[in-house]
């Protein structure tokens, strides 16, 4: 049996910080095993200038003094974007990427996309620049049932867009369902998606079977037993358009413990830890090297980081803190809710 395995250091291709006290207590919990992320502009107010997304910058850094730890920035589309800040953003290194929210589906969503067709100048301008496009992957018509939003916004919205912008390099993020699984592999290569930790782990019936559980609730919500395995399979097929982005989403207990709780899981304590788990009782504990800390790297064009993350198997499961604390209150960790004999070295 394996007793240690060292990786290239991995990346996480979706990460929330927040700002402030939180930003203050969470960094510290993603720069401890992760290199890189790409950081969500979904801030109140929302980050959508080049400007905005350094001064975000610098205040993360400033949470990490002598981290070795590079946050990836973007910027938040809407529809009043402005395509040339947009470009020059990106051509400086300032950003990596920009983020569409459709408007109202997800946390602070509020300033995200109504129409669609409002943003075409925008994105036509990224595709010709080579700016990568983020995606969450919802509509919002209140008619559509919540657990059928990502498959209908892949046929009203997402299909007509790359259609419409060919040589937009777009990214689904934290997909949860066969059906983006399958539009993804017959995708041609400027499409990619990210997994989370929790959408490899839980299903719906762990939010709701036996009472309400507001630490797993999430948006993109939770799916079916079988829209989890297509994910499993994914992650763990080697293909390289599928890459670890967390989605990990802090939020002070009291938000999440109450009569309309916010979506979230906060992963970015233990997920190196649960992925190895997770890949070794799938037979695959090869393929978490790439999917961690390669494809997402290639897929946007960034070189493998230089460094090693090592990994630890023990002969007793190891105990994760519950919670964190932060300034903003105490934070739940996610917990797999199965016993994990993995813990991380410090990486080098």
């Amino acid at each position: 049996m394996t007793r240690s395995l060292t990786l290239t250091r991995p990346d996480d291709f979706h990460l929330h910080l927040r700002d402030g006290a939180m930003l203050a207590g969470v960094a510290p919990e993603t720069a401890r095993h992760f290199a890189r992320a790409i950081i969500m502009p979904n801030l109140v107010p929302p980050v959508v200038t080049g400007a905005q997304a350094d001064s975000y910058r610098q205040r993360i850094m400033a949470a990490l003094p002598g981290a070795a730890f590079t946050p990836l920035m973007t910027l938040y589309l809407t529809e009043a974007s402005d395509p040339a800040d947009i470009v020059a953003a990106h051509r400086a290194g300032m950003i990596a990427a920009v983020k569409l929210y459709p408007a109202g589906a997800t946390t602070n969503s509020d300033s995200g996309v109504r129409r669609f067709d409002a943003v075409r100048p925008t994105l036509e301008a990224m595709a010709e620049a080579g700016v990568p496009l983020c995606v969450h992957g919802e509509v919002t018509d209140p008619e559509i049932d919540i657990f059928d939003r990502e498959a209908v916004f892949i046929d009203r919205v997402l299909d007509p867009i790359r259609r419409a912008t060919p040589g937009l390099r777009v990214i689904m993020e934290h997909v949860t369902t066969a059906d983006a699984v399958a539009y993804v592999q017959a995708a041609a290569s400027d499409l990619a998606a990210t997994i989370t930790t929790h959408h490899l782990i839980i299903n719906r019936n762990h939010i709701l079977a036996g009472g309400i559980r507001p630490h797993y609730y999430c948006l993109p919500v939770a799916k079916r037993e079988i829209h989890r395995r297509a994910l499993v399979h994914a992650a763990l097929s080697g293909d390289a358009r599928f890459f670890l982005g967390t989605d990990s989403a802090p939020h002070a207990d009291p938000a999440k413990e109450s009569a309309c709780g916010c979506a979230g899981c906060f992963t970015a304590t233990n997920t190196m830890p649960i992925l190895a788990e997770l890949f070794e009782r799938e037979g695959a504990l090869d393929r978490l090297e790439p999917f961690v800390a390669h494809h997402g790297a290639d897929f946007y064009g960034l070189p493998r980081n230089p460094g090693r993350l090592t990994l630890m198997r023990q002969a007793e499961p190891v105990r994760f803190p519950a919670r964190i604390e932060t300034g903003a209150g105490p934070v739940t960790v996610f917990d797999p809710g199965f016993a994990v004999h993995w813990r991380v070295s410090e990486p080098v």
